[in-house]
C-alpha cells in the first residue's frame, strides 16, 4: 500500500509540474498532431465559416500614408503598439472564446511582419512579435480552431520597392523564420502565403501580362518550396496559395498556376469577395448581385474545385450597409444579405472567412456578434456545414 501511496505521489507531482510549465512556457492545446492522409478538400470541410481579426496583427505605421519605407516606428515600439494601432483592443483568449461560441470554425490571423523588424537587410522577425503571433494563435488552438496566418501588406512593400529577385529572396527568408518557428504546430495551423499585392508591380515599372503572371506564380512556389523544405509536420501541413490579387477573374485564367508541391492535395486557393464588383457598384440585393455572386463562383468551380483544389474566399463581406446596396431590392437587411453569401458559398464547398475589425461585425470587448440576426445567420449555416 505505501508503493502504491508513493507512486501516486510521484505521478501527482509530475503532472502539477507539467502544468506548471505548460503554463510557464505558453504551451498550447496543440499537441501536434498532424493526420498524414489529411487532404486539403477535408481541411476545408472542417474549416466551417471563418471570421478575420483584422486590422491587429497586420496594422502597421507608416507617417507618410504610402508604403515606401516598410513601418516606421510608433509608441515604445512594443507588439502592442502595432497590434492597436488601427483601432483594434489587445486581442485575449476570452475574444476567441466568443468567436468559437459564436460557431466560427476558423480565425484568419493577418500579420505584417515588418513590425519591430531591423531596418538591415536581413529581414528578421522581432522575436517579441512572432511571440504575440504565437499567443493569438494559441488562443485559437485552445479551443480547438483552425487558425491561418499570412504575410499581410508587407508582401506589398516588398513588390513594390524591390526587385522579383531581391523580393523572392525576402519572402522565402520570411517564411523559412515562421515556418520554422511553428513546425511543432498541428495540422490545424494552416499556413497562407500572402494577401492581395500578387500581380503588383514594382514602382515605376511596367510589366506585360505574362510577366504578371510568371511573377506570381514564382512567388507562390517560393512559397510552397520555402514552407516544405524543412520537412516534419511542414512537410504535410496545408497551405493555401494566394490568388492575383486574390481577384477571381484575374485567379481563373490559365495563366495563374498552382505551385508544384511534393505533397499530394495539401494545396488550397484563396481569392475575396465572390460579390465585389457589384458592391463597388452600390447594388447589392439585386438580381444582377445574386447573378454575378454565382457567375464568380462557377469561375471558381469550373478553374478549381472541379479540378480537387478547394477555395478559400479568405475576405468575404460581413456587413452591407445601405450605400452599397439597390434601393427596394427584395431583401430587407444585411443579415439576408449575408446568408445567402454563405449560403452560395456552402453550395460550392468554398471556406467563407468574413472580414471583420474591432467592434463591427464582432464585439472583441462583449465577445459576441454584435446582431441577433446576424448570429442566428451563423449558427444554421455552421449547423449546415457540420452536417454535410
Amino acid at each position: 500500500m505505501k508503493q502504491k501511496k508513493q507512486k501516486k505521489q510521484r505521478i501527482a507531482c509530475i503532472l502539477t509540474a507539467a502544468v506548471m510549465l505548460a503554463a510557464f512556457t505558453g504551451c498550447t492545446q496543440d499537441a501536434g498532431g498532424m493526420r498524414r492522409t489529411l487532404t486539403a478538400q477535408e481541411c476545408a470541410q472542417e474549416m466551417g465559416i471563418g471570421i478575420n481579426l483584422g486590422n491587429t496583427m497586420e496594422a502597421y505605421w507608416e507617417e507618410s500614408g504610402d508604403m515606401t519605407a516598410g513601418a516606421s516606428t510608433i509608441g515604445a515600439d512594443t507588439p502592442a503598439d502595432y497590434e492597436k494601432c488601427w483601432g483594434a483592443v489587445d486581442t485575449t483568449q476570452a475574444c476567441i472564446d466568443g468567436m468559437k461560441a459564436a460557431g466560427f470554425g476558423t480565425v484568419r490571423v493577418p500579420v505584417y511582419w515588418g513590425n519591430m523588424m531591423a531596418d538591415d537587410g536581413t529581414y528578421t522577425i522581432s522575436p517579441d512579435y512572432m511571440q504575440r503571433v504565437q499567443e493569438i494563435v494559441d488562443y485559437c488552438r485552445n479551443d480547438g480552431l483552425y487558425v491561418v496566418i499570412n504575410i499581410h501588406h508587407y508582401d506589398e512593400f516588398l513588390i513594390k520597392n524591390h526587385t522579383k529577385e531581391e523580393t523572392l529572396a525576402a519572402v522565402k527568408t520570411i517564411w523559412k523564420q515562421i515556418a520554422g518557428h511553428f513546425k511543432n504546430y498541428s495540422d490545424h495551423l494552416v499556413f497562407e502565403g500572402f494577401n492581395e499585392a500578387l500581380g503588383t508591380p514594382q514602382n515605376g515599372t511596367q510589366l506585360t501580362e505574362d510577366e504578371a503572371y510568371a511573377y506570381v506564380n514564382e512567388m507562390n512556389q517560393a512559397f510552397v518550396d520555402t514552407v516544405r523544405s524543412p520537412g516534419g509536420n511542414n512537410a504535410s501541413r496545408i497551405l493555401i496559395v494566394s490568388g492575383y490579387w486574390t481577384n477571381i477573374d484575374n485567379t481563373t485564367k490559365e495563366k495563374f498556376v498552382m505551385p508544384a508541391d511534393q505533397s499530394n492535395d495539401k494545396l488550397m486557393v484563396s481569392v475575396h469577395y465572390i460579390d465585389n464588383a457589384v458592391f463597388w457598384q452600390n447594388m447589392c440585393g439585386s438580381p444582377r448581385w445574386e447573378q454575378y455572386s454565382k457567375d464568380q463562383c462557377d469561375l471558381l468551380k469550373n478553374r478549381f474545385t472541379a479540378e480537387g483544389i478547394p477555395v478559400f474566399l479568405g475576405e468575404c463581406t460581413a456587413i452591407y450597409t445601405p450605400d452599397h446596396c439597390m434601393k427596394n431590392m427584395s431583401y430587407q437587411n444585411s443579415s439576408e444579405l449575408l446568408r445567402k453569401q454563405l449560403d452560395l458559398a456552402a453550395d460550392y464547398g468554398f471556406v467563407p472567412v468574413l472580414w471583420d475589425v474591432n467592434d463591427n461585425f464582432y464585439s472583441r470587448t462583449d465577445c459576441r456578434i454584435k446582431s441577433d440576426a446576424d448570429q442566428t445567420v451563423i449558427t444554421e449555416v455552421a449547423a449546415r456545414l457540420a452536417a454535410e
